[in-house]
């Protein structure tokens, strides 16, 4: 079981996870060793509850495609136990990330006596600026 908070988890079969060949630099390790993980998650199909589906198929997030299925690449590592732990690791926190609450936000106005110090502190500014012209004899 994957334990995204205390109350949201599932099972660790509905991840699909396929071995490839990692990009970038590593010399012949690259060329031989699939060491990178395409992790591959589809939210649809998966037993979320249906309100935390439609959040996450809502979310503005470009690892989840048109079809619903969330897709990480993950190639940090030289070893492809890491690079699945890291897959996993990014799943849930992206999962979790998307479905916490954010606090409400209130505006909030400055006092009187911060509008008043504030307009005063221009005037002062002001008139120490009109000091600074051309002396008229």
């Amino acid at each position: 079981m994957l334990r995204i908070n205390s109350s949201i988890s599932f099972s660790e079969s509905e991840i699909d996870f396929s071995a490839i060949r990692a990009q970038g630099s590593g010399g012949q390790n690259v060329n031989k060793v699939s060491t990178a993980i395409h992790l591959r998650f589809d939210i649809k199909a998966s037993s979320l509850a249906e309100q935390h589906q439609l959040k996450l198929l809502r979310a503005n997030d470009q690892r989840i495609n048109k079809l619903g299925v969330i897709i990480i690449k993950a190639q940090s590592f030289r070893s492809q136990e890491k690079n699945r732990a890291d897959a996993i690791d990014r799943l849930t926190r992206t999962i979790r990330d998307i479905l916490t609450e954010n606090k409400p936000r209130f505006s909030t106005r400055p006092s009187k006596r911060a509008q008043r110090k504030r307009v005063d502190s221009k005037t002062q500014r002001g008139k120490t600026k009109s000091l600074r012209g051309k002396v008229i004899e």
